[in-house]
Parts: C-alpha cells; sequence; structure tokens
C-alpha cells in the first residue's frame, strides 16, 4: 500500500495541495486495480477480489479519486445533516485523510422530495460529504465486480452504456418480419426504497461492515430520525450500483424458463425493462410469474399500473420513446407524454421571463431545446422536432404579446424574428463594450439526425482486451460532438 501511495501522489498532499495531486497517476493507479479485479472475478477467485478490493479501498489514489468525484459533481454544494460541505484545499485534502474504515460510523441521511412526472413526490437521501466520499470509495472497488458479473443487456448505470443503446437494442430485436410481436413492459414499484436488507448483505460482493452501516443509517425528516429497515437511498452514490447487482440475472432468469426459439429478448435500464415474446400467452404464463419469483427474492413486487403486456404494432413506451410497428415497419419515434412534458418545461420557463432580458430567456432555453433534441437524436424525431418547433414559437408570440400589449404583430415580429439562413429566428440584440450581440433561439429540427451504433453486448470497460474497441467507440462520439458543434456555429 505504501508504493500505491508513492506512485499516486502522495507527496503532493503531503504539501498541502489537494490540487497538486497528480491525477493522471491517480487514475492510473486505480484502473490498474480494477482491471486486476475484474480479471480476478472472470476467473472465479473470489478471495484475490476481496483482497484487491480490500487494497483498493486503503489507497490513497483510491481516496483522493473518491474525494474528488464528490467535489466536482453537480451535487457538491448540497450538505447533508451536518451541514458540511468541501469548498477549501484545506478541507479536500484534509477528507482525503479521514476516509478510513476503523471508527467508521455513517450518519443519517437529510430527506428531501423531487416531483415525478405523475405528481408524486420521489424521496431521496442525501448523504453526508463524508459518507458519499466513502461510498465513492468503495463504489470505485464495485464498479468492476459489477461490470463483469452485469446482464448482457442492461444499460442504466453502466460505463460507456446509455438510453441510446437501450433503444437500439429494442430495434434490434423488434425491425425483422419475423421479431417477437408482443412486449411485457416491466417496472418495479419503489425498487430503491424496498430492496431486502438480508439479501444485499448476503449477496452483494464487497464490505459487509461498510455496507451494512449504510443500509441502516436511517433518515432524518421534519426533526425526527426514521430508522431504514429496506432499500438503497436514491441519492447515495453507491445505490446505482447496488441496484444493478441486485436486478442482474434477471435475463437468465427469463431465460431459463423459456423454451427454445421462443425469441425472447431481456432490455432493462435502471428498473425499466422490457421482454419481448412470440406471444401473450408465454409472457403471462410464464415469463412474468419468473420475473416475479425473481423479484420476489429481493423483496421487490412489480408495478401493476405500469406492467402490462401490448403488440407491437399498438407500440410501447419506453424511456421517452415509442417503439411501434406501422404496416409491418418498426419506427421508434419519441412518446407523446415526453413531448408533452418537454413543452411544459419550456411553457413555464418562457412565463419566467416576462420582465426579464430576453437574451437570459435564450440561454436558458438553448440548453433544454439541445439537450431533449439530443437525446432523441438517433430515431425518427424529424416530425417531433417541427412540433416542437411551431409549439414554441406560440409560446414565444404570447410571451411577446404579454410583454408589448400596447405594440402591433408586425413591430414584435421586426423586434424579436430575425432573418436567417433557416426559416424564422428568435433572437435578441444585445450591448456589448465591443459593440452589438445577436444571442440565437435554436432550433430542434436543426439537430442531425443520426442511427446510433450499439454498444457490443459483451465489451468490459474493466477488460483490456475491450480497451482498443472503447477508445474507438469514445473517438467516434468525439467527432459526432465536434461535427454538432461547428453545426450550431455555423
Amino acid at each position: 500500500m505504501s508504493a500505491i501511495e508513492r506512485s499516486a501522489g502522495a507527496s503532493s498532499a503531503k504539501r498541502g495541495e489537494f490540487k497538486a495531486i497528480d491525477w493522471q497517476k491517480v487514475r492510473r493507479e486505480v484502473s490498474r486495480l480494477q482491471i486486476r479485479i475484474a480479471k480476478a472475478v472472470r476467473e472465479g477467485r473470489h478471495g484475490k477480489v476481496k483482497a484487491l478490493q480490500w487494497l483498493l479501498t486503503r489507497s490513497f489514489s483510491g481516496k483522493a479519486l473518491a474525494v474528488k468525484r464528490v467535489v466536482s459533481n453537480r451535487g457538491r454544494k448540497t450538505p447533508g445533516v451536518d451541514g458540511v460541505i468541501w469548498t477549501t484545499q484545506k478541507q479536500k485534502r484534509q477528507a482525503v485523510h479521514n476516509l478510513r474504515r476503523r471508527g467508521y460510523q455513517a450518519l443519517p441521511l437529510r430527506r428531501i422530495y423531487i416531483p415525478k412526472r405523475n405528481g408524486k413526490m420521489r424521496p431521496l437521501g442525501i448523504p453526508t460529504m463524508h459518507d458519499r466520499a466513502t461510498q465513492a470509495l468503495y463504489a470505485l472497488a464495485l464498479q468492476p465486480v459489477a461490470e463483469t458479473l452485469a446482464d448482457p443487456n442492461s444499460y442504466g448505470s453502466r460505463l460507456y452504456r446509455s438510453c441510446a443503446d437501450a433503444i437500439q437494442q429494442c430495434f434490434n430485436s423488434l425491425v425483422r418480419r419475423y421479431s417477437p410481436r408482443w412486449i411485457l413492459e416491466g417496472d418495479i414499484k419503489a425498487c430503491f426504497n424496498d430492496i431486502s436488507h438480508d439479501w444485499l448483505l448476503k449477496h452483494i460482493p464487497m464490505d459487509r461492515f461498510m455496507l451494512r452501516k449504510w443500509l441502516k443509517a436511517g433518515y432524518f425528516e421534519g426533526g425526527t430520525l426514521y430508522p431504514t429497515e429496506a432499500g438503497t437511498p436514491q441519492g447515495g452514490i453507491i445505490s446505482p450500483l447496488l441496484a444493478n447487482l441486485t436486478l442482474d440475472g434477471l435475463e437468465a432468469a427469463v431465460k431459463a424458463v423459456t423454451p427454445r426459439r421462443t425469441k425472447v429478448n431481456v432490455i432493462r435500464y435502471a428498473d425499466d425493462f422490457v421482454i419481448t415474446g412470440n406471444s401473450k400467452e408465454l409472457l403471462e404464463e410464464t415469463i412474468r410469474p419468473a420475473v416475479e419469483e425473481f423479484l420476489r427474492e429481493r423483496g421487490l413486487t412489480l408495478s401493476p399500473e405500469k406492467t402490462r403486456i401490448t403488440r407491437i404494432e399498438d407500440g410501447f413506451d419506453f424511456l421517452g420513446q415509442n417503439p411501434r410497428k406501422y404496416k409491418g415497419k418498426l419506427l421508434i419515434k419519441p412518446s407523446r407524454d415526453n413531448i408533452k412534458t418537454f413543452l411544459v418545461k419550456v411553457r413555464k420557463t418562457i412565463r419566467k421571463f416576462t420582465a426579464m432580458k430576453t437574451g437570459d430567456m435564450i440561454r436558458t432555453l438553448n440548453p433544454m431545446i439541445r439537450g431533449w433534441g439530443n437525446y432523441h437524436r438517433h430515431i425518427v424525431a424529424s416530425d417531433a422536432f417541427k412540433k416542437v418547433d411551431d409549439q414554441i414559437y406560440l409560446s414565444l408570440w404570447d410571451w411577446a404579446k404579454s410583454r408589448h400589449q400596447d405594440k402591433g404583430k408586425h413591430w414584435l415580429a421586426r423586434k424579436y424574428w430575425h432573418s436567417g439562413p433557416k426559416a424564422w429566428v428568435f433572437a435578441a440584440v444585445e450591448k456589448t463594450p465591443e459593440g452589438k450581440r445577436r444571442v440565437e433561439l435554436i432550433r430542434a429540427a436543426h439537430i442531425h439526425i443520426k442511427r446510433h451504433v450499439k454498444v457490443k453486448s459483451e465489451a468490459n470497460p474493466f477488460d483490456p482486451k475491450d480497451d482498443k474497441y472503447f477508445a474507438r467507440r469514445r473517438a467516434n462520439q468525439r467527432r459526432s460532438y465536434i461535427g454538432r458543434t461547428a453545426t450550431k456555429a455555423a
């Protein structure tokens, strides 16, 4: 371990500068240990896995990288129940030093609620900064195990996998004329809240002492401490890993009860999944009971209102998109609910800027439109993009009329809609020290549609034989991003 500390920037920490750590060496050392852990998992050497995890969680490199993750992510300014956040170099350096197993005691979570699409509220448990860093440290040791044992077609909360991969797998499974016609849409009820602690402590391959501390920490709400008897909190850094490890094996459980040549495919993203089959009877009488039994062992159940069996000709919603066959041809489009939710968000944002600067409104809307469009840019979305642009135009016109109630339509058009290379351009002209500058609102219809290339199901980022494959994918994604940026600049 001392050798690891010397090679991973321990001297920089001793000088008192967190930012002076050689992060390239730190990442290289952590990656080396993770690769060894994944290799030991593939070889079935469980003792070796445990020893390497012990080594990683006690290394300076692992501790430094865990603290860096916590102080760099979006939640870095959100404190836990102790009200502490790490902002100074001294606090970050001390945080690395304080990450120890001996004497560790997890503090209760701070409970908050965020709205869900159906109007209900989703509970989030916010750990303290110290507990977050500790979870991030042990997640580094658990991630290579999770990636090596993961189901081939699981895409949520995994490295180099995304919603686009899950949707493309749906396309691959359903596109052919002889592809299965029936789909079981599955949704697990309160997955993060109901996972059995006993199952987790028995089956998750990590330090059970630390895992028990997190699971039994409890949470504060309204000044009262409540115990946690089940579940792993949404808001914890290690929670997505634990949920994935809990649900891994679902694909094998389904395949085990189905006869050969039944065209069964399992596609899962976090706790949402779809299963294809030749017939409704197969899904209803064989596969659904097997899924329910698999979940029951883990303390989980299917959501009755969200779990249904449908025909591909009727279509189904999955991850905000709608795969459906039209006269035998499979098309995947943005779902109606997804479009509606996005437009509601845009309209609320526009209404907030009635008395504010137009340029600020455009700078707020552009990332929203670009993010939504880029999410759907790999499917048949051109018509949806045009519809969204039309609705945004109407919302902006209403906004302009309410902002200038004594002006006519020609005046409003001249002020806010400027000539551009492609149709109308909603823009604001701002004065700067260098002169006048025009800030333009982007249009979803200008986002280029391009088919996504799905990641190989068996590829493992912790297996050296797949290094070149992932390097090529990263290079292709960078080129695609640069191309989109050049188009926007033009």
